[in-house]
């Protein structure tokens, strides 16, 4: 299993725009329709890749513990789907409803949105703060497939506790690790 890490994107970067369907309403969502107030969490997954699948639960849980609280989660897949087919259209609305997402999942079919945010992994991991500027990028925690780690989803909490709670993120921040974005030829 190759390990793929975030690229790091600057701190306070404004968020890239976008306009994609969302695989389980079906519905074209754009960027400022989904935003929050307090806080964005942008997460590039896919169906297929170990690293995905370890965090998936944790993902659910920690959108289910935050969305409540005003915080916007929306997860989005890029990978080519001709060479990887367990990542189709069809088979995220299948995992999306299986797994109980309660965030929408984007496909990226052009891939521009990825290359937007410079996204290297799945999964990777971004949160922006009301005005939509990159305060967080990184791991969700420090569980890794096989590594005997409880997923916790550490990392991502205690930044969307500083932001809910009116302080900085903490800046020192660990990249995430998974299996690299499917690009196309």
């Amino acid at each position: 299993m190759a390990e793929t890490p975030s690229n790091m994107i600057p701190l306070g970067l404004k968020a890239p725009d976008f306009k994609l369907m969302d695989v389980i309403s079906d519905k074209l969502l754009s960027l400022d329709e989904l935003i929050s107030e307090k806080a964005t969490v942008i997460m590039y997954i896919c169906n297929h890749c170990p690293f995905v699948k370890h965090v998936n639960s944790e993902l659910v849980k920690l959108a289910n513990d935050y969305l409540p609280k005003g915080i916007t989660f929306i997860a989005i897949n890029s990978n080519d789907v001709e060479n990887y087919p367990e990542d189709s259209t069809l088979k995220m609305k299948e995992y999306a409803i299986r797994l109980k997402y309660p965030f929408p999942y984007l496909f990226d079919e052009t891939q521009k949105i990825a290359k937007a945010y410079d996204a290297a992994c799945t999964p990777d991991f971004y949160i922006f703060d009301g005005d939509m500027k990159c305060v967080y990028r990184g791991q969700l925690d420090d569980s890794r497939p096989g590594n005997g780690k409880t997923l916790t989803g550490r990392d991502m909490r205690m930044a969307l506790e500083a932001i809910l709670a009116g302080e900085q993120v903490d800046k020192n921040q660990v990249p995430s690790i998974g299996c690299n974005i499917k690009w196309k030829d």
